[in-house]
Parts: C-alpha cells; sequence; structure tokens
C-alpha cells in the first residue's frame, strides 16, 4: 500500500512539471516565422534575425530594431518577441541584428563609435529594401536606450517612414551624471558619498577629454572596479555623444516613449529637448508612470525572480501595460493614413 502510495504521488509530480513545461513552451511559442539572416558588409559579415508573419499577403512593413548598451543577440534574449509578434499581427515585418562579435556577427561591437552604428543601420536597411516581402517606402525603427544618439543621425542619412525610441538619453555626460546619482540614492548612500562619485567621474571624464590612455585612467581610478580596456576604446570614443542637434534631422513621425521611473535617464530632460526640438506635428509622446529604463514595471525591474516568472509563464506582459498598445496605435494611425498604392 505504502509503494502505491509512493508511486502515485511520483506520477503526481511527473504530469505537474510536464504540464507546467508544456505551458512555457505554448506561451513563449509567438506568431510569426523567424528567419535567419546574413548581411555582408566592409567591416565583415552581419548576422540577424528576420521575423515575418506567419500568414500575409501583399507588401509588408518593416522595423528595423537598434539595441541600446551591452553584448546583445537578435532576439535580445527572446526579450524582442511579443513585440514582434504583435508588429506581424499588424503587417510588419523585424529585421534585428546581432552586434558585432555576438551570434557571428564579426568584429566588436565595443570598437564603435554611433557613426559607425549608423553605417550598420544603414546597411541593413539597405538589404531589406531588397526583400521581396518589405515594402521600401514603409521602413521605419525602433530602438532604445543607447540608440537615441544613433537615430536621429541615421535619420539625416536614410527617408525613415518613422522612428519609435524607447528612453533615449540626449547628452552622454549628463545621462552618466543622471544615473550615478540616481542609482547612488537607490542604494540609500549619503550626498557626501554622492558628490565624491560625482568628483571622481568628473577626473575621468577630464581624461577623456584629454585623450588619455588606459594605463592613465588605471593610475588614477579609486575604486577597486575599473572598466575594461575594451570598455574604456568605446566609451572613449562616444563619451560626447549628444543627441540635441542631431534630433531636427527626424523628418517623419516619431513616437517617444519614456518612463516616469527610470534611473538611467532623466525622461523629464529627454522630453523637454524632443518637444523643444522635433515638429509638433512629427511627436507623439507616451510616458508611463510606473515604467523603468526597460519599459517593465518597478517592481518586476527590481525583482529578478519576478522578471523570470513572468517572461516564462507570461511573455507578453512583461512590459508595463499599454506599451504594445500604444505602439499599435501609432503605426495603425500611420497605415491609415498612407496613400493607396495603385
Amino acid at each position: 500500500m505504502l509503494k502505491r502510495k509512493v508511486w502515485l504521488c511520483v506520477m503526481i509530480m511527473v504530469l505537474i512539471i510536464g504540464g507546467t513545461g508544456l505551458y512555457i513552451v505554448q506561451q513563449n511559442r509567438f506568431d510569426l516565422v523567424e528567419q535567419a539572416i546574413e548581411i555582408e558588409s566592409p567591416e565583415g559579415k552581419l548576422t540577424g534575425t528576420l521575423a515575418l508573419p506567419e500568414d500575409s499577403s501583399g507588401k509588408l512593413g518593416l522595423v528595423l530594431f537598434i539595441h541600446g548598451d551591452g553584448a546583445i543577440n537578435a532576439t535580445h534574449d527572446d526579450g524582442y518577441k511579443p513585440l514582434w509578434e504583435r508588429l506581424a499581427s499588424l503587417g510588419y515585418a523585424s529585421l534585428s541584428l546581432n552586434k558585432r562579435g555576438i551570434g557571428g556577427s564579426e568584429g566588436n561591437w565595443l570598437e564603435q563609435s554611433m557613426e559607425d552604428r549608423v553605417e550598420e543601420a544603414r546597411e541593413a536597411i539597405a538589404w531589406a529594401r531588397k526583400h521581396p516581402r518589405i515594402d521600401p517606402d514603409r521602413v521605419g525603427v525602433w530602438g532604445a536606450s543607447q540608440a537615441g544618439w544613433v537615430i536621429p543621425k541615421l535619420a539625416g542619412e536614410e527617408p525613415l517612414a518613422f522612428s519609435i525610441l524607447v528612453s533615449p538619453a540626449v547628452n552622454w555626460l549628463r545621462q552618466g551624471a543622471y544615473h550615478t546619482r540616481q542609482q547612488m540614492l537607490k542604494e540609500g548612500r549619503s550626498e557626501a558619498d554622492i558628490e565624491a562619485e560625482i568628483a571622481a567621474n568628473n577626473e575621468v571624464r577630464q581624461l577623456l577629454s584629454k585623450k588619455a590612455s588606459y594605463e592613465d585612467y588605471l593610475g588614477a581610478v579609486r575604486d577597486g572596479s575599473p572598466m575594461t580596456k575594451e570598455r574604456w576604446t568605446f566609451v572613449s570614443k562616444n563619451f560626447l555623444s549628444d543627441a540635441g542637434q542631431d534630433l531636427k534631422q527626424l523628418h517623419s513621425p516619431v513616437l517617444l516613449m519614456l518612463g516616469q521611473e527610470d534611473i538611467h535617464v532623466d525622461w523629464k530632460e529627454t522630453e523637454l529637448v524632443y518637444r523643444n526640438t522635433v515638429k509638433p506635428e512629427l511627436l507623439t509622446v507616451a510616458v508611463f508612470p510606473d515604467a523603468e529604463h526597460s519599459m517593465l514595471s518597478k517592481k518586476t525591474a527590481d525583482s529578478g525572480l519576478r522578471a523570470l516568472m513572468i517572461s516564462l509563464f507570461s511573455p507578453r506582459q512583461i512590459t508595463v501595460p499599454g506599451y504594445m498598445d500604444q505602439i499599435e496605435q501609432f503605426l495603425k494611425k500611420l497605415d491609415e493614413h498612407r496613400p493607396l498604392q495603385e
């Protein structure tokens, strides 16, 4: 009798585990078709993913995804897929590249300037416009964070159909100072600690301005966690980035999405600069009260376990309510005003 009960308990656990696993698989199966792609470029091969609707006829619009900072692969560890699915339902394909040095893309993303990233985006757009499924006149971009320095430059080089910017900064140095203060306040650090950290960062800024070597930087840094040589190279190339003037090159509709809980980017400054620079008739601004930098709720962003559980069991709800709805409304409005093709 005891063995029978044990066996029954084991079977129940197997069914529960198996059912849970099946549920997770089903929740992470998205209504789209993914194709691995390769693009040849003078700087080396680029690899990525083209996500297409499962069932569609006619030409598709395209959204090129431009990543923020970090070693990001084409799907952003599958984090882009819920949005890709929503875009597919609207008749849009999504194109996203692995950063250089990631997933088969050749080179090293830490050696790139923002101008290098613009050229990379242009190569992706040129490839997409030749694709038989893509309408070359309906190619736009989605970009997060650091992409805020790429997209305005790109708009000066390419006739973009639209731009969707999520939590973009305007000025690299001001963003860094803002993030330092907000992060330390979140950690409960004193004002004296914050001022000391800001002073140390100003010393690093002076070294960057003098084009100091990495060895000079190591000799001046005071904490025990200096940036790597590769990171120093990247920062040296990009620390003067400022989107203020480049924003004047945005001549097609722009959706700016900001989170009031963002400790990385001063969302109020970003909103003010965009409203003062981008033509009002082109700009749509959406501010989400509970959203942090990645459009997650503060509660989710502050809990790795919560974020993991949502991504497993309900990935379409990982971002704050209304985020994907806002993108859908923006694109639908554009398509409603798009001239009918003969």
